[in-house]
């Protein structure tokens, strides 16, 4: 009798051991609060972590003076640096008061006050990116640290993360905000290494598929420290297959965008395009205070912004190349489609392309264009005129990196 008293108890004692390992953490984010890709201004591409009050406070001013919140462009994101690099007696981060000397609740405000949205940075890891405190162990506290500042946004970094899972990592802070209890979109940056198109939909709002943006078309720039940062174009090809995975409220982020830096106009053009086409989210990085009226012209393009905010929200993919003319086309709502052709060579070329031979077809999404049966009108969204109709021949000439962006109303 002992013996089968014994053998019970080790049996219920190995039961109640496997019971208390089944609680599988669901992530929660808020929902519906990037319908369309989210536009804005993040600091880092142009500052890293010179940041400071007067900078955000003049940039949510131009912000509103210049137009782009007009044209949509409503969040402020402050990026790594924006804190002290220890955490305060109670654990919380604290806002570098030499940067922020009115703290950043009164930043906050202010940028509030203007109509716009405010956000920041923090890092899954022990430690941010640039080396201030990240927020391993401190999910929940950074939430509520978070919501009672009112911020609206939050970029979550992926630097000094060894011996945890990003799935696991961001779903922590996923359920953190939540609970927290104030909706603010959560932006995973974990870079594209562990698939985050696969495991991000409930967890995040947008994830970004790459490596860091740098200004150029189509280079690789090798950092010291054994990293590279990427051309726009080399991360429009980075990813295979993932398309179907964006979509209204769950974006694949190509990364803040580099118009109005380094590059010539020519290339912010068809960089700004691409990203329209991609249905990336649209942060610009330059500085405001010394942007030309031709980089705020591209950034404000009504049509092109139309096709990146369309409700259909499908992200565009490349179909041809043609003599080192890449074709990139988005279906579009109500039937309509972009199409935007872009030189990746070094010198001009000519286009001749015949609608009748190129039926598009979206394997991922199902939608067709059947130029044999639906005559589509052709307008230039770059010059924002008409320019005949699929019955003809599309003939053009194509200067080096540059873009022709069309839009095809059935």
């Amino acid at each position: 009798m002992k013996k089968i008293a014994l053998l019970l108890a080790l049996c219920l004692t190995n039961m109640s051991f496997s019971q208390g390992n089944t609680h599988k953490q669901q992530a929660g984010k808020f929902e519906g609060l990037a319908m369309t890709p989210p536009m804005g201004w993040n600091s880092w591409n142009t500052f890293a972590t010179n940041i400071d009050e007067k900078l955000v406070k003049e940039t949510a001013d131009i912000m509103v003076s210049s137009g782009l919140a007009a044209a949509g462009y409503n969040y402020i994101v402050l990026d790594d640096g924006w804190m002290t690099h220890e955490r305060d007696a109670n654990g919380d981060l604290v806002p570098d008061p030499e940067k922020f000397p009115n703290g950043m609740k009164s930043l906050i405000d202010y940028v509030h006050s203007k109509g716009l949205k405010f956000g920041l940075y923090n890092c899954a890891g022990t430690k941010t990116c640039a080396g201030y405190p990240g927020t391993r162990g401190y999910e929940y506290q950074d939430a509520r640290f978070y919501a009672k500042l009112g911020i609206d946004f939050l970029k979550y970094d992926w630097c000094n993360t060894e011996g945890i899972t990003a799935k696991e990592a961001y779903a922590t802070m996923s359920n953190a905000l939540k609970t927290a209890g104030r909706p603010i979109v959560f932006s995973l940056c974990e870079w594209g290494d562990n698939q985050p198109w696969e495991w991000g939909k409930p967890v995040g709002n947008l994830w970004r598929i790459s490596g860091d943006i740098y200004p150029c078309f189509d280079c690789e720039f090798k950092h010291p420290e054994n990293w590279s940062s990427w051309g726009f174009m080399k991360i429009a090809d980075m990813r295979k297959d993932i398309r179907k995975y964006s979509g209204p409220d769950h974006w694949n982020d190509f990364d803040m965008m580099e118009v109005g830096n380094e590059m010539n106009d020519t290339e912010d053009k068809t960089h700004f395009a691409m990203w329209c086409m991609l249905s990336s989210p649209l942060f610009t990085g330059n500085d405001y205070r010394k942007m030309s009226k031709e980089t705020l012209a591209i950034l404000t393009n009504k049509e092109l912004l139309s096709v990146n905010q369309d409700k259909l929200g499908i992200q565009g993919f490349k179909y041809i190349i043609l003599d080192g003319v890449e074709v990139w086309v988005k279906p579009l709502s109500d039937g309509a489609w972009a199409v935007s052709f872009v030189n990746r060579t070094e010198t001009a070329k000519k286009v001749a392309f015949d609608w009748s031979k190129n039926n598009f077809k979206d394997i991922d999404f199902g939608y067709e264009a059947d130029f044999s049966k639906t005559t589509f009108k052709i307008k230039d969204l770059w010059k924002n005129k008409e320019t005949g109709n699929t019955t003809k021949v599309f003939s053009a000439s194509i200067a080096s990196h540059d873009v022709i962006t069309l839009k095809l109303i059935p």
